[in-house]
Order: C-alpha cells, then sequence, then structure tokens
C-alpha cells in the first residue's frame, strides 16, 4: 500500500467517524455536548497539523548541516565548467 493511500484510508475513517458522531447518523443517543465538541474538530485538527508542520520545518533549518567540503568541490566545478565554455569560444 503505498503512503498516498495509507493517508486516504486513514482521512476517510476520521471524516466517517466525524460524520456519524457530528450528524448521530446511526441514532446512538449520544449527549449534545459531544456533537459541540465533534463540530469543529476538522479545523482543530487542520490547525495541529499546520502548528506541528512549521515546527518540523523550523526544527530542520535551525539544524540544518554546511556541508563546506561540497561547496568547496561545487565551485571548483563551476570554475573548471566557465574554463571550459571559454575555450570553446563561449562569452561570459
Amino acid at each position: 500500500m503505498t503512503k498516498l493511500l495509507e493517508w486516504l484510508f486513514g482521512v476517510s475513517v476520521l471524516g466517517s467517524v466525524w460524520a456519524l458522531v457530528t450528524f448521530d447518523l446511526l441514532d446512538l443517543s449520544l449527549p449534545r455536548t459531544y456533537r459541540e465538541v465533534a463540530w469543529p474538530m476538522p479545523l482543530y485538527l487542520l490547525v495541529s497539523f499546520g502548528c506541528y508542520s512549521l515546527a518540523t520545518v523550523g526544527y530542520r533549518l535551525a539544524t540544518f548541516n554546511d556541508c563546506e567540503e561540497a561547496a568547496k568541490e561545487l565551485q571548483g566545478q563551476i570554475k573548471e565548467a566557465k574554463e571550459d565554455l571559454r575555450k570553446k569560444g563561449l562569452k561570459m
């Protein structure tokens, strides 16, 4: 099962449970407070996911490792490419 199908399955299960609780489709006789709590739940989950994503990106950005050797190697390859193009007659 691909990751997309796993996510779609999870979202569809949560959406089904939310619809059953919110709209009382199975006549479960749930108290009104349960429905009042369940109604804005998708918005709460969306905001929570956004906060988690923002925190994850911030953490990964703060702990990003510099690759000085790779940067020097790339700059050397760029210089070699420029010299090769100059030899072939390209003006920069």
